[in-house]
């Protein structure tokens, strides 16, 4: 027989490596065979609700990064929330809606206007659920435990027609109206675009400086007197129809030496202006304030047939340009707001493809807005009004889907308006608990700020304004024909809209008085996609009944503030008068490891599926733990193998309690709190106390506290200490001896609570150590409840004194490390070690009945009095700690001294009590002896 024969070297079947890429997929398809995502419902139906609420990505092309992010972190929170005494389903969603989709019609070679717009649609609606298909299958693979075969799609029926009711009932609470407001116009995609779908570039442009002569001074200024007006959009100038002026600003009429004309500029901005319009010398003749020059009018620079009225707002700035600001009211939200106040006429000179139009004059129309410049420069300069032009860099607005940018353009549109409710969107909003906190006060500021919400597209693969007209023009907004409208949607899909005629999808024998021939037009445009999305508090969790309204949460990327965040929040309160969520979560981008935001153009992007491909998904779920979701995360192939690292340590440590739990059945061998030995107990109060801080940091989402709490105690409170210390009981005591089990006890509830507690981040590893622990009582860890914090008393002084313990053990660590630099020992099992303690220091140990010695790891200890200690010996942190090499000789079975070695015959390498436990637990090593 061999020595270590004797010793109990726990054994385990759990590989050390997980080849997580390969044994995923499969462990996902065992979920799947059993449907252990309705087992878990099933065993919760009984319990209170917590509803999570996806918000919907977008269903073009392969998930990204940010999706897997987004997509983990909520089934990160879902899974706690099922194991930790919830009911909570999930329902993942897709918005399928909008011109992406039909931009990748148009690239597939697909004409939107050679072709009926419902056989369009089937075309967009068949591409969507393709993405649907695809997109389900990339979250997955990323192990998301999800109602996969129902979930919300916006294209659905029931969907749509509860959509069309949301708009339906603000509609009849008077928040819909029409108007011909500027909005953001995408010529690029030939529609209007909401706040939500605007990025912004910095550009470089062309700004013009000219001046407009006076018409009617209104007593103050001569007719020889010219308002110096600067524009950063030269192709407005064409549109043209006002001047707007700061009222408390301080206004200056000048006159440049040589020149028979005189200019108004803002004080503040003369000595700025005048350099770049070559007046080297000039005199100031008058000053006004702003208010004083209001309703002045001038002449338009070329147009005879136009005329400019002088105005007042606020807007006006003296950060740049003269403070007399060009006004266009068909191009500018702040132009438009001003001249509605003057009543001035809204001009529009560009049309939906960004050409110019015939009003704005022969020699701009048909061309593009942006070519025109040069032309505007020549028109000014022909009229003697051109003053200088410089070109600028700033920031300016563009479509998010093209890249392209855009312009303010009014053409009719339909709006929602926020006016009537917009206070009680607030209050509401201090109701709602934000993470990160600052979230409040952005989502606050957003909608204290929000202007009306442009809800019509110009496009056709959505869901249509249910809105008639009659035959004098009249815009039809009944709330029976809106449900009329909705009822049809129930049952055909939206198509039914546009296959059939505006008769056809009125009420039979409908009539109204706007209409005396019968005749009915329909709207052509279709919602906003963001009111699609922004309805699904209503087509999903109010029509679900395993789902609450409202939401326990919504989470999503930052950027959804002024997305689905404030487009549901607006819808529900409209409709409701409540918030859609209690509790709102955003998150930040995914950045690659030097900082920069990820790109395909940079090509610096990672794929979740490269992810998987190489290192499993579990080091990308590890890995959404591991970084502050709050702010902007970078993430490299470096970083991921440090992950890596860090699951291989968790994945090695579980498979260590696995091998030396292999011979323990908790049921029978388990040994009480109060009868562990003091090592082990002071390891269940630190299990104890991690159960409890990993619990609220699941319960209020600070997933990375997860992350770093469970690291440092498995790197320190088991690594670097209790599991080291182990290894001279498990291995070398009494299989069945007292000391091993209470230390087995311990072993196994750690192992059990860690995988408990780690499923929800590392479900795949869990279940697959699941699967190894002895006597499970069940397949799967998922339908396991979270453990729950043991009352263990007061264990504050526990702890105290367990601090003293750890004060003397770096002090005798050092002692060690001194010995060893010396040679006199190597291993701390070659020392015999003496501590010189105060009487408080004796009596913890004494209290806590702590076998130092095994803390240690050496092979002699000796506690004496502090007084006994001799001046000349070395003291470390205040300890009077004495090494000498150790006595006796060196066990070939436990690796330690003995100065009891050969005490019995027939054993002679062996200890006494050695000795004893090789004759009763392996007999055949008295008559076979031991191998050399």
């Amino acid at each position: 027989m061999k020595y270590k024969d004797t010793l109990n070297l726990g054994k385990t079947a759990f590989p050390m490596r997980g080849s997580l890429p390969k044994t995923e997929p499969e462990r996902q398809q065992t979920w799947y065979d059993a449907d252990v995502y309705n087992q878990r419902l099933a065993q919760n139906e009984q319990k209170p609700h917590f509803n999570l609420h996806d918000g919907p990505p977008y269903a073009n092309g392969n998930i990204h990064l940010g999706h897997a992010l987004n997509k983990i972190t909520k089934d990160i929170i879902v899974r706690y929330k099922n194991m930790n005494g919830f009911y909570a389903p999930y329902v993942p969603g897709w918005d399928t809606h909008g011109l992406p989709i039909e931009q990748q019609l148009t690239k597939a070679g697909h004409d939107r206007k050679s072709m009926p717009k419902h056989e369009w649609r089937d075309l967009a609606k068949d591409f969507a659920l393709e993405q649907v298909e695809k997109q389900k299958a990339d979250f997955k693979r990323l192990g998301i435990m999800a109602d996969w075969d129902h979930p919300y799609i916006t294209l659905q029926p029931e969907f749509e027609a509860a959509q069309i009711r949301v708009f339906g009932k603000m509609a009849e609470k008077g928040y819909i109206f029409q108007g011909a407001k500027p909005v953001y116009w995408s010529w690029s995609s030939e529609s209007a675009l909401a706040e939500a779908e605007i990025e912004y570039h910095d550009i470089k442009s062309t700004s013009l400086y000219y001046a407009n002569q006076v018409k009617d001074g209104r007593g103050l200024l001569d007719n020889d007197t010219y308002m110096v007006v600067w524009t950063t959009t030269p192709f407005t100038v064409t549109a043209s129809r006002g001047i707007t002026l700061g009222p408390d600003f301080e206004y200056v009429v000048v006159k440049p030496a040589g020149q028979d004309k005189k200019y108004v500029v803002a004080k503040e901005l003369l000595e700025t202006v005048a350099p770049k319009f070559g007046w080297e010398d000039y005199e100031v003749l008058q000053s006004f304030k702003g208010q004083d020059l209001d309703r002045v009018t001038t002449y338009h620079p070329w147009d005879e047939n136009a005329e400019e009225m002088v105005m007042n707002a606020d807007h006006v700035t003296l950060d740049s340009g003269t403070g007399l600001v060009h006004t266009a009211p068909g191009f500018g939200e702040d132009d438009y707001n001003v001249s509605k106040q003057y009543g001035l006429e809204v001009v529009v000179t560009v049309d939906e493809k960004g050409n110019m139009t015939k009003n704005a004059g022969p020699e701009f129309e048909g061309r593009f807005y942006d070519d025109v410049t040069g032309t505007v420069i020549t028109k000014l300069q022909d009229a003697g009004v051109f003053l200088a032009k410089e070109s600028i860099t700033h920031s300016y607005p563009f479509d998010w889907r093209t890249k392209k940018p855009i312009i303010w353009r009014a053409v009719p549109q339909w709006f929602a308006s926020i006016d009537d409710f917009r206070q009680d969107i607030l209050d509401q909003i201090d109701n709602v608990n934000f993470y990160p906190a600052w979230g409040q006060k952005r989502l606050h500021n957003m909608i204290a700020g929000r202007g009306d919400w442009v809800i019509s597209r110009q496009r056709v693969w959505g869901v249509p304004l249910p809105i008639f007209y009659a035959e004098d023009g009249t815009a039809i907004l009944d709330a029976a024909i809106v449900e009329h409208v909705a009822h049809l949607v129930e049952q055909f899909g939206s198509n039914v809209w546009f296959e059939r005629e505006a008769k056809d999808l009125l009420p039979e024998g409908y009539t109204n008085e706007h209409s005396p021939n019968g005749k009915f037009k329909k709207e052509e445009d279709i919602m906003d996609v963001w009111f699609d999305s922004g309805s699904s508090w209503s087509g999903v969790m109010q029509q679900r009944p395993q789902l609450d309204f409202p939401a326990d949460l919504y989470l999503e990327g930052s950027d959804q503030y002024r997305g689905w965040f404030n487009s549901s929040l607006i819808t529900s309160m409209a409709v409701t008068g409540k918030a859609p969520y209690k509790n709102l979560l955003s998150q930040g981008f995914t950045l690659d490891g030097k900082g920069n935001k990820m790109s395909k153009s940079l090509g610096n992007t990672i794929s979740p599926a490269e992810v998987g491909n190489k290192f499993g998904v579990e080091i990308l779920r590890l890995w959404t733990v591991s970084v502050d979701t709050s702010q902007d995360m970078p993430v490299s192939d470096d970083i991921l193998k440090q992950v890596a690292d860090s699951y291989r340590k968790i994945r090695n440590t579980m498979r260590f309690l696995l091998a030396n739990t292999s011979d323990f059945d908790y049921a029978t061998d388990k040994v009480d709190f109060a009868d562990r030995a003091a090592h082990d107990q002071y390891a269940t109060v630190l299990l104890n106390n991690l159960v409890k801080d990993l619990k609220d940091c699941y319960d209020n989402y600070r997933l990375n506290e997860i992350y770093q709490r469970l690291i440092n105690f498995i790197n320190v409170d088991l690594s670097a200490f209790y599991l080291d210390v182990a290894k001279d009981v498990v291995y070398v005591e009494a299989p069945d001896s007292h000391l091993r089990r209470s230390m087995q006890t311990v072993f196994y509830e750690v192992l059990s609570a860690l995988t408990k507690l780690m499923l929800p981040v590392l479900p795949h590893t869990a279940e697959e150590i699941w699967s190894y622990m002895p006597h499970t009582d069940t397949k799967f860890a998922y339908l396991q409840d979270m453990p729950e914090v043991a009352d263990l008393g007061d264990t504050a002084d526990l702890l105290t004194k367990w601090d003293v313990v750890f004060d003397l053990r770096s002090a005798a660590n050092k002692a060690l490390e001194a010995a060893r630099s010396t040679n006199l020992i190597g291993k701390n099992a070659e020392a015999a070690m003496t501590l010189y303690l105060t009487a408080d220091q004796q009596a913890v140990l004494t209290a806590l009945d702590l076998d130092f010695r095994l803390v240690m790891m050496v092979s002699q200890l000796e506690v004496k009095d502090a007084d006994q200690a001799g001046a000349d010996m070395p003291s470390f942190d205040g300890v009077t700690v004495l090494v000498e090499k150790a006595r006796g000789g060196l066990s070939p079975r436990d690796r330690r001294y003995h100065e009891d070695l050969g005490a019995d015959s027939d054993f002679p390498e062996l200890s006494k009590a050695e000795a004893d436990l090789v004759r009763k637990y392996y007999p055949a090593a008295v008559a076979e002896g031991f191998e050399d």
